[in-house]
């Protein structure tokens, strides 16, 4: 009789103690209808758990008309199980709350996968229902970036455009990111410009070029789904094509005045060669000239000069003669 009175006396301590600990917390969960037992809350301190957190959530889920039953809704287990692993717990209900009130469907499941992806998964809802404008190329603080593009007519046009996005929850987990978007975007409008053929026809009508590239489906595999594609500026730049026939005129001029200053140079070459053969002759002849006096001597001698030997050959009588 005196173990059955001690262990209701103990019973009863423990109760009381935790009715001190979480009896108002109990109280307003049960007032809200937010299904949290105190058991449950016992066991939330235990497992190292804010309790007054997930009341919280409960009671926020239970007034925003979310299904928070124990078997198939946000449960006080589902809500544990998130914040031990080491999600956010409020920002999940935020979002599904939010993205239930638009008529998004995402279930807590789904919500918990993106934030422990590490995504912002409220910040991700707000921008599926109010869609995001991102500048493309990125902007930076104090100065003004601007996409630079040349069309066939070899002029440059400087553009900067205004990308209208809202979050494809589907894709949010593993989805390309937005510098992925505003590379794409770049991409697809150098591409349409460069396939102009003048610059005139780009700024006439600047809206072709955003709805070409808007039907190249940019957004495949990415989390985020593109609205519209604007082009918020354009400057034209240089002429780059008149640049480069300048440039490959120089060159060209450049060329053949190297070609002509090779020619120049070998027939100053040649110049020196006949100077060098012309000398080389005059020496010869001046041998040869030397020559004559002893062949004149020598015709003295044997009394040939003035005679035809007809016998000789025709050099040698020359040379007799």
């Amino acid at each position: 009789m005196a173990g059955a009175v001690l262990f209701v006396a103990l019973f009863a301590l423990l109760l009381a103690a935790a009715l001190m600990n979480f009896g108002a917390l109990w109280f307003q969960a049960y007032m809200s209808d937010a299904d949290v037992s105190l058991v449950s809350l016992i066991g939330m301190s235990l497992r190292k758990v804010k309790p007054s957190l997930i009341v919280s959530a409960k009671i926020m889920g239970r007034q925003a008309g979310l299904n928070i039953d124990r078997k198939h809704g946000m449960s006080t287990a589902r809500l544990e199980a998130h914040f031990l692993a080491g999600g956010n717990v409020m920002q999940v209900v935020l979002a599904i709350i939010a993205a239930h009130r638009a008529g998004i469907d995402l279930d807590f499941d789904r919500a918990a996968a993106v934030d422990l992806a590490g995504r912002d998964v409220l910040d991700a809802v707000r921008i599926s229902v109010f869609p995001k404008v991102i500048d493309c190329p990125a902007s930076e603080p104090g100065r003004k970036n601007m996409l630079s593009a040349i069309a066939r007519n070899g002029v440059e046009l400087r553009v900067r455009a205004r990308v209208t996005v809202r979050t494809n929850l589907d894709q949010l987990i593993g989805g390309a990111t937005e510098e992925t978007i505003i590379a794409r975007v770049g991409q697809g409008i150098i591409s349409a410009i460069g396939s102009a053929e003048s610059h005139m026809e780009v700024m006439e009508t600047p809206d072709r070029i955003s709805k070409g590239v808007l039907d190249r489906g940019l957004d495949a595999n990415s989390a985020f789904e593109i609205v519209s594609i604007d082009i918020a500026d354009i400057d034209v730049g240089e002429n780059i094509g008149a640049r480069l026939q300048t440039d490959q005129a120089e060159a060209d001029t450049r060329m053949a005045r190297a070609r002509a200053e090779i020619r120049r140079a070998d027939a100053v070459a040649c110049q020196q060669e006949m100077r060098a053969k012309v000398a080389e002759n005059r020496v010869l002849l001046v041998l040869a000239e030397a020559n004559v006096p002893e062949a004149i001597a020598e015709a003295f001698r044997t009394g040939t000069l003035g005679k035809w030997d007809r016998s000789r050959p025709a050099q040698n009588r020359r040379a007799g003669s």
